[in-house]
């Protein structure tokens, strides 16, 4: 019998999301499609549907950590996504131990979705939701907000080049400006790197009608699985944003509100 096929593995901390379009259950669809496997560490129980967040439930940083290290005492980590943690409590033991792992792997992708609330802006943090992630902006290597995140994150920047400037103070390389929740007939994705004054990249994709839940987890964790097979970001963000572009094009209804991005293609 022929050795079984390997896939590089994606460590992921979020949410749990009951009804199954966003946080973890969007994170490991999505990074299974790009040929990747997702090592799921939940991080916060949450009470929501398709269209709202009622309540969220943190697990405690302790467990997170058992489960984390205990990954990664198996398994190689190619890559590691985060999206909620609940509190800052929680934010900085993960912060902590993903240092440990950078310090062992030099380069090591960490694609942070920096989620500040619900897409009908329901809360996902216990607390300040910009305070509890602040640890996390120390270690991630590619940072993804929308619009309403980048404001949070840059209250009073003047547009999307001087809220990737602050970003990129902290340790990341790089910063991913999504345009999804903006008016225009045309989503402008903006891609700012470090080492550069305007714009590394820019995407634009058709607006498509009605809303969808999970749309920013989905291209995260797109990202971060295709970082994880070793293209580079580049490639990475354009095969991301393709893959996510026709999650959302193929979405389908499990109630009203709210579509569900349909992450494994039929």
């Amino acid at each position: 019998m022929p050795a079984a096929a390997r896939r590089p593995c994606v460590l992921v901390f979020a949410g749990h999301d009951p009804s199954g379009g966003a946080g973890i259950a969007a994170d490991s669809e999505a990074i299974a499609a790009q040929g990747a496997h997702a090592l799921t560490v939940i991080t916060a129980l949450t009470v929501q549907d398709n269209q709202h967040a009622y309540a969220v439930h943190a697990v405690d940083a302790q467990i997170i950590l058992q489960q984390a290290m205990t990954l990664a005492a198996r398994m190689q980590i190619a890559a590691v996504k985060l999206g909620i943690v609940a509190h800052s409590k929680n934010a900085g033991a993960i912060a902590n131990f993903i240092q440990q792992l950078q310090r062992r792997q030099p380069g090591l992708p960490v694609v942070l979705d920096p989620v500040l609330g619900s897409g009908h802006g329901d809360a996902l943090a216990q607390g300040d939701a910009v305070a509890a992630i602040q640890p996390l902006l120390k270690v991630a290597t590619l940072i993804t907000p929308n619009l309403p995140e980048a404001s949070r994150l840059c209250p009073g920047a003047a547009g999307s080049l001087e809220q990737a400037q602050r970003l990129l103070h902290h340790a990341c390389q790089d910063v991913l400006i999504k345009g999804g929740h903006g008016q225009e007939a045309q989503v402008r994705n903006l891609w700012y790197r470090r080492d550069q004054l305007q714009a590394a990249g820019a995407w634009e994709w058709q607006r498509l009608p009605g809303e969808f839940h999970g749309s920013g987890c989905t291209l995260a964790a797109a990202i971060a699985g295709q970082l994880a097979l070793g293209n580079s970001l580049q490639q990475a963000l354009q095969q991301g944003q393709e893959y996510t572009q026709h999650s959302l094009q193929q979405a389908y209804a499990i109630a009203d509100g709210q579509l569900i991005p349909q992450r494994f293609h039929v």
